[in-house]
C-alpha cells in the first residue's frame, strides 16, 4: 500500500525534517516496516497498511506540533510516537521560535505590552530609543500572524530620508540606492525565516519591503504592516500610510522621537500622530525606555553621556 502525504504549506521543512534529516532518519528507525521518500512538502510512503496509517498519523502530529511551537527535536518526535508530552515547554513571554529553532522572546515589560497589545488593537505606536526592541518585537509578531494564517501578507517600509547623504549621489538603481535603508528589516527576518522560505514570500510578494512613498494609493487590508523610523516622516506621509489600513489588516509603527532627521522647522509626522490619537479607541501607544534596551550594555551608557551632553 502506498499514500502521497501532502504537508502544509506554512510548516517550516528545514525545521521539521531536522538538521541533515535527523527527524527524517528517526522515523525511519521507528517505521522500519514503512518506506519513506520526503520532498519538500510531500512525503511519499509505503507499506503494511497498518503500520503505515500509524505512521501517517504520527507525521500529522509532528507537523501540527512544529507549526504550534516552531521546533521538532528527535527527544520530541518521540515523545509523540509514545503518547507522551513533548518535552521543553513554551517560555511564558514567547513570540515564536526562529531559525534553527532560536526561540524569539518579548524580554522586556513593553516588548511584552506590545505582544499584549497586539492582540487587542489594530494600530500600535512603538516609540523609544535605539536597541530596545521595537522594530524586532514587531516583526516577529507578523511572522507569527503569517504563520498561524491570521494574515496574508507581511508589508514593511521605511521612509527613505537621508542623514548626512543624498539618494541621488549613492550609485546604483533605484533598488540598490533604496535597500541599504531597509537592510535592518531584512537581518530581522532573516533571523525569523529560513533564507529559502523568505525568498520564496519576497518573490510571491507575501512578504513586501519598500519605501513608503510607494505606499501612495494602496489599501492593505489582510496584511500586518510596519512603518519603522517613522519619526523621519512628514505629517502628510504618516496621515497617508495611516490612512491605508484595509479590513483585517493590522499597522505598528515604530520610532525614535530623539532621532529626528527632518528639517528643524519640520514637525515630526510621527509626534503629531502620537499627539491626534492619543486615547482612540483601538489605537496603542507603548512608550520604550532605556530599560528596554537589548543590545550590547555599552549602548545604554552611550546614550546616557549624549543625554547628559544635550
Amino acid at each position: 500500500m502506498e499514500e502521497l502525504i501532502s504537508l502544509n504549506e506554512t510548516l517550516d521543512t528545514q525545521v521539521f525534517y531536522g538538521v541533515n534529516n535527523r527527524n527524517m532518519l528517526c522515523l525511519r528507525n521507528l517505521f522500519p516496516q514503512v518506506r519513506i521518500v520526503a520532498r519538500g512538502t510531500q512525503v511519499k510512503a509505503s507499506g503494511p497498511e497498518d503500520e503505515l496509517r500509524r505512521f501517517a498519523d504520527t507525521l500529522r502530529r509532528a507537523e501540527a506540533f512544529c507549526i504550534d511551537h516552531g521546533t521538532l527535536t528527535e527527544r520530541q518526535l518521540i515523545d509523540l510516537i509514545e503518547g507522551n508530552r513533548p518535552q521543553e515547554q513554551q517560555p511564558d513571554n514567547l513570540i515564536l521560535y526562529g531559525q534553527q529553532g532560536k526561540p524569539i522572546l518579548a524580554r522586556t515589560e513593553h516588548q511584552q505590552q506590545l505582544v499584549r497589545d497586539f492582540r487587542t488593537c489594530d494600530l500600535l505606536f512603538a516609540i523609544g530609543p535605539a536597541g530596545s526592541g521595537k522594530t524586532y518585537t514587531a516583526i516577529a509578531l507578523a511572522v507569527k500572524a503569517l504563520k498561524n494564517r491570521e494574515v496574508k501578507r507581511i508589508i514593511l517600509s521605511r521612509p527613505a530620508v537621508e542623514a548626512g547623504e543624498k539618494l541621488g549621489f549613492l550609485p546604483g538603481d533605484m533598488k540598490e540606492k533604496i535597500d541599504p535603508y531597509l537592510q535592518p528589516l531584512y537581518d530581522a527576518l532573516q533571523e525569523m525565516l529560513p533564507a529559502q522560505k523568505l525568498g520564496e514570500y519576497m518573490e510571491k510578494g507575501i512578504i513586501q519591503i519598500a519605501p513608503l512613498a510607494f505606499m501612495r494609493g494602496r489599501t492593505l487590508g489582510n496584511a500586518v504592516v510596519i512603518l519603522d523610523e517613522a519619526q523621519n516622516t512628514s505629517i502628510q506621509q504618516i496621515k497617508m500610510f495611516l490612512t491605508r489600513l484595509g479590513i483585517g489588516g493590522k499597522m505598528i509603527v515604530t520610532g525614535d522621537l530623539t532621532q529626528v532627521d527632518l528639517p528643524a522647522a519640520q514637525k515630526s509626522g510621527l509626534r503629531d500622530a502620537v499627539e491626534v490619537l492619543q486615547g482612540v479607541e483601538g489605537v496603542s501607544v507603548v512608550n520604550f525606555s532605556e530599560k528596554d534596551i537589548v543590545r550590547h550594555p555599552l549602548v545604554t551608557r552611550i546614550l546616557k553621556a549624549y543625554d547628559k551632553q544635550a
